[in-house]
């Protein structure tokens, strides 16, 4: 059965199947997007909450202080040989609140068999799309120092 890990800047990195998804509440969505290959895609997801799983895995930033919280990114990979990245700013509700699923099934079909897949319902393009998903690191980047030219 397919995995993803869930690592990163966590107190509770996890390697989380999509059963363990669905014990998150499901959330809806009904998603139209252009596909670069197939054109206009419509879909109905169903899934966890990026942004529960990720909250549920402890994230280290300070939930007080928004400027640290919004310093947070997510890099998403999947099986199909697709990456993305994600601000932790875009999911928070103090921020854009956007409901970014991992999905847990697909046009009333399970995603057990392929593996969760990452939906952005906000897209126009379907690039953030990311199926089979097997890592979601999330974290900082450190600044590269200044140099004088």
């Amino acid at each position: 059965m397919p995995s993803l890990l869930l690592h990163g800047d966590l107190d509770h990195p996890a390697l989380l199947t999509v059963a363990d998804l669905r014990e998150w509440p499901q959330h809806r969505a009904e998603v139209t997007f252009d596909c670069a290959t197939n054109g206009p895609q419509h879909h109905v997801f169903e899934g966890a909450l990026l942004r529960d799983v990720v909250s549920g895995a402890g994230p280290v930033f300070d939930a007080r202080r928004r400027k640290d919280r919004s310093r947070y990114l997510l890099a998403v990979s999947g099986g199909d040989g697709h990456h993305t990245v994600l601000s932790w700013a875009e999911l928070d509700a103090d921020f854009c609140g956007s409901p970014v699923l991992l999905a847990t099934r697909l046009d009333g079909e399970e995603l057990d068999v392929p593996g969760s897949q990452l939906v952005v319902p906000s897209d126009r393009c379907g690039a953030r799309y990311v199926s089979a998903v097997t890592h979601v690191w999330f974290g900082t980047l450190s600044v590269p120092a200044l140099t004088s030219v």
